[in-house]
């Protein structure tokens, strides 16, 4: 498929953190960098002139812009980072291939040590991270000591040289910072729960930890050390402002490729992560156009096998959101719950995000596609024996009874067409009855259209439930078109999609395109109906009023409130004022009706 060009790929980029990758024209990857707001930053590289010569000649190279959404602006830095070291692009040059971020490792041994470092070792530890600066390393290490008492030697605590006395307790100890497991004083027990307690802090679960310091905090209240009391607060301030948005995802998933799709009428969007160290180094999403109507699940094996083709991946394990069939060598995870889910979520939003980009560029290059793809999600939504690109919506408008009117709007293609739009006055029917007046100019409507020899719809929208439908249903009986046009009805109350005769509403996805028309259909032909309602209701006051006057016509009616524009001006004018626009004689009689009596 054919790229579209730099403009369109720029106003379809979306306002979310994230990392975004330049391409030449022979898709040779240019520079990888990070955005807080990925729209304002790329864009800001194509609206000014650069200072750096270097940046200059960059942009006047990209071609294509790729870009991965991510949850903050911490994960679009981390991601950068691994991107960079994964893709070596030729303008990242600043960006040193040895620059590492820290970690916290939790050291594999009795009574753990707990750590910052830049390196991994592969000897059983537990690594959380990578973290964007020791700042925060240390920030979070300093609450994890205030709160649990570890130890910092490093001395072999084997259970057997504790027994045998060989270690003796240290400074660490008498200074409060240590309960000295050294010399038995701390039971493996107790030391190993404080450690699983500083693995919900790393991962971003503090609720037990602020329960705790404010527990203290209040005790030293109580107790008239408020120097204390307010240190402890500080801590809880700082605890209550951090975000564990500092991993992009959890640490111990290595080696793992993700997948997800997301779907419509025409085509898949299949998302593939690959993490490594428990950091993403690779996102690409494909299209598919859909051929024989596959699923969801046809779809996803087929990517599965062709994206872990084209970039050579040897992971032994997938996380997929359902089951796949993909092969006996390949593990398949569908994670519930946690941080296997959480990654499974962020492909599927890129998945969604590519989608919404595709649908953006399809509206500025190929409107026509977009128009299809909508049209033919509507007949599937609906069910529907064709696509409804002539759509008819009633509304009924009565206030108290008054000056019945009903309005009828059209759309073609999914868009208003104001030029097809009727109004009309019920002549049939005596006093309120929305069921007799929507059978009445759903007939007169379309008798009209048949005399006529005009176009008929494939789709009409009653605004009301069963009785509105069945209204129109009869209309189309009388007529002949039973069958022949698809009719529903659409209720206020909670969106329901009626069938004649059937009793069971169709719920439609709040957030689907079908639903989004047919509300904008509804409420236009709301819109257009009380507007003409409110119109004639207001000139039959005006007109009856002065009417009622002996001797007062239509005609002088409407020259008076042409030139004073209310009733109110037409009473409070003086007699004068009158004349010079109806004449001494009428305006004797007007003003003799206000003022006498």
């Amino acid at each position: 498929m054919e790229k579209p060009a730099l403009d369109v790929q720029l106003k379809t980029l979306p306002n979310s953190p994230g990392v975004y990758q330049y391409y030449d024209k022979n898709g040779k990857i240019l520079y990888v960098g990070k955005a807080k707001n990925l729209k304002k930053r790329v864009t800001s590289y194509f609206n000014k002139n650069h200072d750096s010569h270097r940046i200059g000649v960059m942009v006047k190279k990209i071609r294509e812009i790729k870009h991965i959404v991510v949850s903050s602006e911490t994960d679009a830095l981390l991601l950068e980072n691994n991107l960079i070291k994964k893709l070596q692009p030729r303008f990242n040059v600043m960006l040193k291939d040895d620059k590492t971020y820290p970690w916290i490792c939790i050291k594999n041994e009795r009574f753990p040590r707990v750590f910052p470092t830049r390196r991994l070792i592969k000897d059983g530890s537990e690594y959380y991270g990578p973290f964007t600066s020791f700042k925060t390393v240390n920030t979070l290490l300093d609450l994890i000591k205030g709160l649990y008492k570890l130890r910092t030697c490093n001395y072999d605590l084997a259970e057997d040289k504790i027994r045998n006395g060989k270690y003796k307790l240290c400074l660490e100890y008498h200074l409060g910072n240590c309960k000295g497991p050294c010399e038995a004083l701390q039971s493996e027990e107790e030391y190993n729960n404080n450690i699983e307690a500083i693995r919900q802090i790393v991962k971003g679960n503090f609720k037990d930890s602020l329960q705790r310091f404010r527990n203290q905090m209040k005790e030293h209240a109580e107790n008239m050390e408020f120097e204390d009391a307010q240190r402890i607060k500080n801590k809880i301030d700082v605890l209550e402002n951090y975000q564990s948005k500092s991993t992009v995802v959890n640490p111990k998933i290595n080696n793992v490729d993700v997948f997800s799709v997301v779907t419509d009428e025409g085509y898949g969007y299949v998302n593939f992560l690959q993490l490594s160290h428990g950091a993403i180094i690779r996102s690409h999403t494909i299209e598919m156009k859909k051929k024989l109507d596959e699923s969801d699940r046809e779809l996803l094996e087929l990517a599965i096998v062709e994206i872990r083709q084209r970039f050579s991946s040897n992971s032994n394990e997938i996380y997929v959101p359902f089951k796949v069939d993909v092969g006996e060598d390949l593990k398949i995870t569908v994670p519930k719950l946690g941080d296997k889910k959480k990654i499974v979520e962020l492909s599927e939003r890129n998945a969604k995000y590519f989608r919404q980009e595709r649908f953006k560029q399809m509206k500025i290059v190929d409107p026509d596609r977009h128009v299809n793809r909508v049209m033919a999600q509507m007949k599937e939504d609906l069910r529907l024996s064709k696509e409804p690109r002539h759509i008819e919506c009633f509304d009924n408008s009565n206030i108290q009874g008054t000056n019945p009117v009903a309005a009828c709007v059209v759309f073609k293609n999914g868009k208003p067409s104001k030029k097809d739009y009727r109004k009309f006055n019920i002549k049939t029917v005596e006093g309120p009855d929305d069921f007799a007046s929507m059978e009445e100019v759903v007939f007169r409507r379309y008798r009209r259209l048949l005399n006529e020899g005009e176009e008929l719809p494939q789709l009409i929208i009653v605004d009301g439930g069963k009785g509105q439908l069945s209204s129109g249903v009869k209309a189309l009986d009388d007529l002949g078109l039973r069958g022949k046009i698809a009719i529903i009805g659409i209720a206020k109350r909670l969106e329901e999609i009626f069938y004649p005769e059937d009793p069971i509403p169709l719920y439609l996805d709040k957030k689907s395109e079908t639903l989004k028309i047919i509300q904008q259909l509804r409420n236009e032909a709301h819109r257009f109906g009380i507007t003409f309602h409110r119109n004639k209701r207001s000139k039959t006051a005006l007109n009856t009023e002065l009417e009622s006057i002996e001797g007062i016509g239509e005609k002088t009616v409407v020259e008076l409130l042409k030139h004073f524009r209310s009733l109110k001006r037409v009473k409070e004018a003086s007699e004068k004022d009158l004349a010079e626009v109806i004449g001494a004689s009428k305006a004797g009689i007007i003003f003799n009706h206000y003022h006498t009596g």
